[in-house]
């Protein structure tokens, strides 16, 4: 197979720029800033018959200004990082078809001959983006066919198959998963295990990280199948040892990156579901569905 991937930071002396002075400038005008600093990937994997996989990853970042000078100076970093922000989620909806909620801080996003899938975190509330969903894919004419208003999860009927969106609130922000499963047949290695989830473990960092799930833990090199979403081939190739399987449900996902803090979250899957976390710079983690 061919690879080929893209990884962007506002690089060169933008990137010191965007590090140490980005910040939300328009807030202190009473006006809101969509983003200040964006760290970026794209890769895509090509093969015999046609076979491609596409992957994208985004972190959004604001900075606090410690006087004016440093404000005036991040507007234009700030604008470049909002024009590569909006350039990516062009992106993402072109090559997914699915599109991303306004303001999202973390996304990631998926399209392979088994899956096209999005996930973001957006600080904007549930009702906004569940509001944001409805219009933009009742604008395609996909039918709302399932509701369950007590955890926002809707099916649409499109002319490509079923598609789900999951919305969830965790402390202060919005957790949106889209998804349209497709007909391609997975390497077994990405395969779930019948009525169970799937999670496969990675390190996109400089840095060792301890991932603990369900009081199961590993611990990752840096660099520990960080391309473990590129393809399903990718995939198979991950150790035993950076697989969890569990029963359909929400999960304690703790993230202790090597000399830094250590972050926890909620992270619920659902049976015949198999994702990708990777510990991410700064100690993100970066959800990824892969099935």
């Amino acid at each position: 197979m061919n690879r080929r991937t893209l990884g962007i930071l506002l690089a060169g002396g933008l990137l010191a720029a965007t590090a140490v002075l980005a910040s939300p400038v328009a807030a202190s005008l009473g006006r809101y800033s969509e983003a200040d600093s964006i760290r970026f990937s794209w890769s895509r994997t090509t093969g015999v018959n046609d076979y491609f996989d596409e992957t994208w990853w985004a972190v959004r970042g604001h900075d606090t200004p410690d006087n004016f000078v440093e404000r005036l100076l991040s507007i234009p970093v700030g604008a470049v990082a909002r024009g590569a922000g909006a350039g990516f989620k062009a992106r993402v909806s072109q090559g997914t078809g699915l599109p991303l909620p306004e303001s999202w801080s973390i996304a990631t996003a998926k399209n392979s001959p088994f899956i096209a899938s999005v996930y973001a975190e957006t600080p904007r509330d549930l009702a906004a983006v569940l509001g944001f969903y409805r219009a933009e894919l009742g604008k395609r004419g996909w039918i709302e066919t399932v509701v369950e208003p007590d955890r926002a999860v809707i099916t649409f009927t499109t002319a490509r198959g079923p598609v789900l969106l999951r919305l969830s609130r965790q402390d202060d922000r919005t957790i949106a998963e889209l998804s349209l499963r497709k007909p391609g047949i997975a390497n077994a290695g990405l395969l779930p295990r019948p009525r169970q989830a799937k999670l496969m473990l990675g390190n996109k960092s400089d840095e060792a990280a301890v991932i603990t799930v369900a009081d199961q833990t590993v611990k990752l090199a840096a660099h520990a199948g960080e391309k473990l979403a590129h393809s399903d081939s990718a995939a198979a190739e991950i150790p035993d040892s950076q697989k969890i399987d569990l029963p359909p449900g929400k999960y304690k996902v703790t993230l202790k990156a090597e000399g830094g803090t250590t972050q926890s979250r909620e992270f619920e899957v659902a049976a015949n579901e198999t994702w990708g976390l990777l510990a991410g710079t700064g100690g993100v983690v970066l959800p990824m569905r892969l099935y």
